[in-house]
């Protein structure tokens, strides 16, 4: 009878087998889906772009509208994604908010969820993000809800791709799922010529006839993109002159964004490599060797122009990074667990559970920081009334911040920024005293150019203490939020405006 019992229970076991791979894949799946939706939970918005793309969704503004813009910039450098959002906007009537959730999101999951899908062992996808999580921003650099995110999902794919077909030649028709995946890309995210980087890691690593299927998808993706924008070769001319004046016209790295500040080298991508080749020795792995890998070619170009601009690492080094521990360590757990074991689906649990906690750990307050952001809004802050830009005003302030935050709770303003997302945007006049307050460390004679030409409808906004107002004293001051001050020219009862606050005046 026990022996019964034993063959049936052990029947039963083998029965269940065969549900092993389909359960690893829920557990993938369903991992990768609640990972944003806990973050958010906390509060979380991200602190830049996302929050200007959703007011800008909301505004139905052109950027004419709602910057003071040389004239370099006529055409959306992000036209699919401002685009997307604005649909969204008027079929469902979502506000800013829900839009940057939606972004953060639906990015996260679309670019985990895709490169998961070229793997046999996706939990080899969860894997990797734990390492990388561990050693590198790899968490905050997914979850900020921007269509850079849609450039990281494309290179993912079509490096993962590579490595799945194996060494036999790629057929000519690669062309057609390459194509529409840069051309989405360059809609989207606007960047195209930086997918020379791809191109550049699959001639160094001889990949020869994948480097000119990828070359020539690159040409077709780019044109079609940009074509999709309605105006083709205006959006990729403008493309290359807004790089070229963003690391061409600071004097210094130190003014410019930090993404475009040198990274210094990350040494963790070094101690990385060092172990998977360690790994590779002890565990016999039949992987390609590294120098004939364009994952590892695009992690060493990363890695190099990193140390000049660190984007170059950040959006395409580490992303590679990621899909070549992936590859590696799917390569080990197809040796060590066979794809129907209980071990695997024990192995899919432990990882699932790790990317889980290291991604959503709200460690020093990395996602829930935002929860006591104060913005200028009036809406939040009646006291706010008469202080915020009058119709036709111009928002002055050389922290970009400002500007990201206020037009994300004032979508609908109606004034303009002198500074937005990219300061090369900005006139020459207001440039050069944007670049003279942060080389001066926002000492206040620099604003004077400002301060001067300031009509009664303009503000300018200075972050600050509350124990004084900042010094310029042809201004009348109002601590509008923590750590925010307000200036506006002199109001007089004559004016019949509001009386006029003492400069000291805190609130």
């Amino acid at each position: 009878m026990a022996d019964e019992n034993e063959n049936s229970d052990s029947s039963g076991l083998e029965a269940l087998r065969r549900y092993v791979p389909l359960a690893v894949w829920a557990i993938v799946i369903l991992v990768i889906l609640a990972i944003p939706f806990k973050i958010i939970g906390y509060g979380y918005l991200p602190g830049d772009d996302a929050l200007r793309h959703a007011a800008k969704a909301v505004s139905g503004k052109p950027w004419s509208e709602i910057l003071v813009l040389n004239g370099t910039y006529k055409i959306d450098h992000e036209f699919g994604w401002n685009w997307l959002l604005e649909k969204m906007h008027r079929w469902t009537g979502c506000d800013a908010e829900k839009l940057v959730l939606f972004s953060v999101a639906g990015l996260f999951i679309l670019a985990g969820w895709s490169a998961m899908a070229c793997l046999k062992r996706p939990e080899a996808w969860l894997a990797s993000f734990v390492i990388l999580t561990l050693v590198s921003d790899l968490a905050q650099r997914f979850l900020l809800g921007r269509p850079f995110v849609l450039s990281i999902a494309a290179l993912a794919v079509i490096l993962l791709m590579w490595q799945r077909h194996g060494p036999s030649p790629p057929k000519w028709q690669n062309v057609f799922w390459m194509t529409p995946l840069i051309s989405l890309a360059v809609f989207f995210h606007g960047v195209w010529y930086l997918w020379a980087m791809p191109v550049a890691a699959f001639f160094l690593a001889q990949q020869f006839r994948w480097c000119f299927l990828l070359a020539a998808s690159w040409v077709a993706g780019t044109i079609l993109g940009s074509a999709l924008t309605g105006h083709p070769v205006e959006s990729i001319l403008q493309s290359v002159q807004l790089a070229l004046d963003a690391v061409g016209k600071h004097t210094t790295q130190n003014t410019m964004v930090s993404e475009l500040q040198p990274s210094g080298g990350d040494i963790f991508t070094i101690i990385l490599l060092g172990g998977l080749l360690v790994l590779r020795q002890m565990a016999g792995l039949a992987a390609p060797p590294l120098h004939r890998n364009p994952a590892f070619w695009l992690v060493a170009i990363g890695w190099v122009l990193g140390c000049e601009t660190w984007r170059f690492w950040g959006d395409w080094g580490t992303p590679a990074m990621v899909v070549l521990i992936a590859t590696d360590l799917q390569l080990l757990f197809e040796l060590r667990f066979p794809a129907d074991s209980f071990k695997r689906l024990a192995l899919a649990c432990v990882l699932a559970l790790a990317c889980f906690a290291t991604m959503t750990t709200d460690a020093n307050s990395r996602w829930s920081s935002t929860l006591t952001t104060q913005y200028l809004s009036v809406a939040e802050h009646p006291e706010l009334k008469g202080w915020m830009p009058d119709k036709g005003g111009i928002f002055y302030s050389a922290d970009m911040s400002l500007f990201y935050q206020t037009f994300f709770k004032n979508p609908d303003g109606d004034w303009r920024y002198a500074l937005g997302f990219e300061s090369t945007l900005m006139t020459d006049e207001n440039f050069e005293v944007y670049h003279k307050v942060l080389w001066n460390f926002g000492d206040a004679k620099a604003y004077k150019p400002w301060v001067d030409k300031m009509q009664p409808q303009d503000r300018l906004v200075i972050r600050g203490g509350r124990n004084a107002p900042p010094n310029i004293p042809q201004l009348e001051w109002n601590y509008g939020v923590s750590g925010i001050w307000l200036g506006r020219l002199p109001r007089t009862p004559a004016g019949g405006t509001l009386p006029a606050v003492p400069a000291a005046a805190v609130r």
